[in-house]
């Protein structure tokens, strides 16, 4: 996805999304909070959290971006991990202490081809105890941590491509594009337990979120000297771009102003758009406005749900 250039508002604050290379040791959390103390004022979040000891692609949603992170969670993933084999955790991953050792000398090529083919498309998974999933309001780490295991409901995902790049005997590198809510960790531990030596993750990074490639990528350094050099507005994705894949309905300019308000709109002629509901609605300059909703059954009726454009203030 190429970058257009960001406009500030009157305040001089950026808006859009930073597509941002996550080094190992840092919390998505931490990035947001340094992000945020870089941009002095700036509203930051983020959409899809990392675990600290991944790295990669981590889309930061800045100002009015931060309105729309529920219609980013739904894109795939691609990653790329490394699966130990031979040895169990209690985390699934490399940061967690060693359960079980066995050598897996006697895993083939073939045994292994056969069992990952076991795991592509839609299927259960049983979400990790250190992880965020709540049950009964409570984080499932915070039991994990305190030496306790919670029954847990299983989660429909999709691995849509899983594909080994090398295998050593120990380690077997692979490519992962997956489905929101699919856990690295959990399906490298499910690998090894079907291959019946055990397994965990040893090393994730995550190349691509969406349209978003670890290849547009920068680091938290990066953004910092852009910002010195005054060059980190074209490092900004836009709100546009990022919502491409909703039908975008163009308004006059009366329409315009009702959808600044937040008031419904009538006869723009979208009853032949919509296999969506959701649009983007834009004015004649090409400006994105908001968020809007095709209600259905009202014929030209579409409602808006968020407004995002900085001509509102």
């Amino acid at each position: 996805m190429n970058r257009t250039s960001i406009t500030t508002d009157p305040g001089g604050v950026l808006e859009g999304v930073l597509i941002l290379r996550k080094e190992a040791g840092w919390t998505s959390h931490d990035v947001v909070a340094k992000v945020r103390s870089l941009l002095r004022g700036s509203k930051v979040g983020h959409a899809g959290t990392l675990d600290p000891s991944a790295t990669g692609v981590l889309p930061i949603l800045v100002g009015r971006a931060t309105k729309i992170a529920e219609y980013l969670i739904n894109w795939d993933k691609e990653y790329h991990a490394v699966l130990r084999l031979g040895e169990t955790t209690d985390t699934q991953d490399a940061t967690g202490q060693v359960l079980t050792r066995v050598d897996p000398g006697e895993v083939t090529e073939d045994a292994l081809q056969a069992v990952i083919a076991r795991f592509r498309g839609v299927q259960q998974q049983l979400p990790p105890m250190y992880s965020a999933v709540k049950v009964g309001g409570q984080p499932l780490y915070k039991a994990a941590r305190a030496g306790r295991t919670v029954e847990r409901e299983e989660r429909s995902i999709a691995i849509h491509q899983l594909e080994i790049g090398a295998f050593d005997g120990r380690d077997v590198a692979l490519r992962i594009v997956c489905s929101k809510g699919t856990y690295i960790r959990t399906l490298c531990a499910d690998i090894g337990q079907a291959l019946g030596v055990g397994g965990h993750l040893h090393t994730l990074e995550r190349r691509r979120v969406g349209p978003l490639s670890i290849e547009q990528a920068v680091t938290i350094d990066q953004v910092a000297g852009h910002l010195t050099m005054g060059t980190l507005p074209g490092q900004f994705i836009s709100l546009d771009q990022l919502l491409f894949q909703l039908p975008a309905v163009v308004v006059n300019d009366e329409q315009a102003q009702r959808v600044l308000h937040g008031a419904p709109i009538f006869s723009v002629g979208v009853e032949q758009l919509f296999s969506t509901s959701t649009v983007r609605l834009k004015n004649e300059a090409g400006q994105l406005l908001a968020i809007g909703t095709h209600e259905t059954g009202r014929a030209g009726s579409i409602r808006v749900r968020k407004v995002l454009s900085l001509l509102s203030h």
